[in-house]
């Protein structure tokens, strides 16, 4: 078994144009005063980080690194969440997704997925140059609008789109290998790649590539009644990067799942501040440990109720007082009598 590094803290939803929040180091210096050991980079936020340096220079990526370390933290990986979710957009979302891409290739679709697929790259290649083995993204999606099959959907239309997602993705996971970084796709709702069952379609579909593998969040399973637990065990061997974010579902006579076009603050299902939801953390540190997962704990902060600074600080510690330190013998070698193979034969009446 191994023990969990952390805990780590999400940058995107801190970074800001007001102190410490706009620069490298104020941002990570404030994390280490919560309590945190390591950061998780959004690619994107040029206040932060520049990618095309980071993908370019060794001596940038030491500056970068030589930084967070003199503030007291590590850096633990890069995402491309917004990047990765440009590789694929159904038209029905070009409009409200072109906001993240760079201003050059907004309105022509082929270019700014010409630029995602760049960016990703990129971000894979700065990686390897941090010394990381591990990538945050998000699939994008094609076959989003067609979710819930009414009118019936075509035959093969599902297929199609998952195939033409995998063409995409795979030169960008190739990339990665030669890197040896792991591409941790977040299994979220509006992604192609939201449940086990759609992770396996694109899986099969790229011949199960080692490099393709799992961003573990529970509490977008929670929202959707999926277990949790189960899906640790199912692909431990594929959850490579763990998000540490808590959620609760409380349906009604009015809402369930859908939650009727509400706010966040009046849906049945609503992201929450660690300690405030319903996931059992306790039992998911358990399985962690147990299948010998080592990457980092890394707080997402998202709350419809409480302050992000104060989720913050309140995370770090929640998460040091859940990472369990890894026993390196059993509790009851005290009665342990020796053995050998003949003592053994002798017990079993061999």
């Amino acid at each position: 078994m191994k023990t969990l590094k952390g805990p780590a803290l999400f940058l995107a939803q801190f970074a800001g144009d007001a102190a410490p929040f706009n620069t490298w180091s104020g941002i990570t210096r404030w994390a280490a005063e919560c309590g945190y050991k390591g950061v998780q980079v959004p690619s994107w936020d040029r206040r932060l980080i520049d990618l095309t340096k980071a993908a370019s220079s060794r001596q940038y990526c030491d500056d970068f690194l030589g930084i967070a370390q003199e503030n007291g933290v590590t850096v633990t990986e890069l995402s491309t969440h917004l990047q990765g979710q440009l590789v694929a957009v159904h038209p029905a979302y070009d409009e409200a997704f072109d906001g993240f891409a760079a201003p050059e290739v907004r309105g022509n679709p082929a270019a700014r997925q010409a630029w995602a697929v760049e960016q990703v790259k990129l971000a894979i290649t700065a990686s390897y140059n941090l010394g990381l083995t591990a990538h945050a993204t998000f699939s994008g999606a094609l076959a989003w609008p067609y979710l819930y099959p009414w009118p019936q959907r075509p035959a093969g239309l599902v297929e199609t789109a998952f195939d033409e997602l995998a063409r995409r993705w795979r030169p960008i996971l190739d990339h990665a290998e030669n890197m040896g970084v792991d591409v941790c796709y977040e299994i979220h709702p509006g992604e192609d790649l939201h449940d086990g069952v759609t992770f396996e379609m694109f899986l099969e579909r790229v011949d199960n590539h080692p490099r393709a593998n799992m961003l573990y969040d529970p509490s977008h399973y929670v929202l959707q009644c999926l277990d949790y637990l189960d899906n640790i065990d199912i692909y431990r061997d594929r959850i490579k990067m763990f998000h540490v974010k808590d959620a609760e579902f409380n349906p009604t006579g009015r809402q369930g799942v859908y939650s009727g076009y509400q706010s966040w603050t009046d849906r049945a299902g609503r992201f929450r501040s660690l300690g405030d939801g319903q996931v059992d953390f306790g039992a998911i540190f358990s399985k962690m440990a147990a299948n010998d997962f080592d990457g980092w704990a890394v707080v997402e902060w998202e709350c419809c109720l409480k302050h992000p600074e104060d989720g913050a600080r309140e995370g770090a510690q929640f998460v040091k007082d859940h990472i369990i330190r890894v026993t390196e013998k059993a509790f009851d070698d005290f009665a342990d009598t020796g053995s050998d193979d003949a003592a053994n034969r002798r017990m079993l009446g061999i």
